[in-house]
C-alpha cells in the first residue's frame, strides 16, 4: 500500500510537527505529518498534502519530492514517499483530534536528527535529507 509524509516548513523557517499517541509503541511520538496511501486513485503527493492539512491545518504553497525508501525490507514492501513543503504563514484549519501541532526551528530539528534524538525514522530521514538543501520556495 505505501505511505506519504511531508516535512513542512513555515516561511519563518520552522518545521511543523505533529505529536500524537502511537498505539504500536504505546508512546506519544513527535513526527512529520504522514498517512497511508489508502484513498482510491490518490497519488503520494496528493496524500502528503492532504495529510498536512488534515493533521495540522496548514496548507502548502510549494511542495517537492525529497526521497523515498522501503520501511523495512526484511518483512514488508511498504514504500514511504517523502516530500518537503513550504507552508502558508498560519494554519487555515484545526488539527485532527488527538494531535498537538508543534513548531520547531529547522536547524534545531536537523541537529536533533544528527544527534539521534529523533525516534521516528521518516522524520529523521526527511530532516537529514533536507540538511543543506535550498528551501522549496527558493527553487520553485
Amino acid at each position: 500500500m505505501g505511505a506519504a509524509a511531508v516535512l513542512p516548513i513555515t516561511p519563518a523557517g520552522e518545521v511543523v510537527l505533529v505529536r500524537q499517541f502511537r498505539p504500536a509503541v504505546r508512546q506519544v511520538i513527535t513526527e512529520i505529518p504522514a498517512g497511508l496511501l489508502d484513498v482510491e486513485g490518490e497519488d503520494a503527493l496528493t496524500c502528503a498534502t492532504r495529510e498536512l492539512f488534515e493533521e495540522t491545518g496548514y496548507r502548502h504553497t510549494v511542495v517537492e519530492f525529497l526521497a523515498g525508501y522501503y520501511a523495512s525490507v526484511g518483512f514488508t514492501d511498504e514504500y514511504i514517499h517523502l516530500f518537503w513543503a513550504e507552508t502558508a504563514e498560519h494554519p487555515e484549519g484545526e488539527p485532527e483530534d488527538g494531535i498537538e501541532v508543534l513548531l520547531r526551528p529547522l536547524e534545531h530539528m536537523i541537529a536533533s536528527a544528527k544527534s539521534g534524538k529523533i525516534r521516528d525514522v521518516k522524520t529523521a530521514v526527511a530532516l537529514l535529507l533536507a540538511d543543506g538543501r535550498a528551501r522549496p520556495s527558493a527553487t520553485g
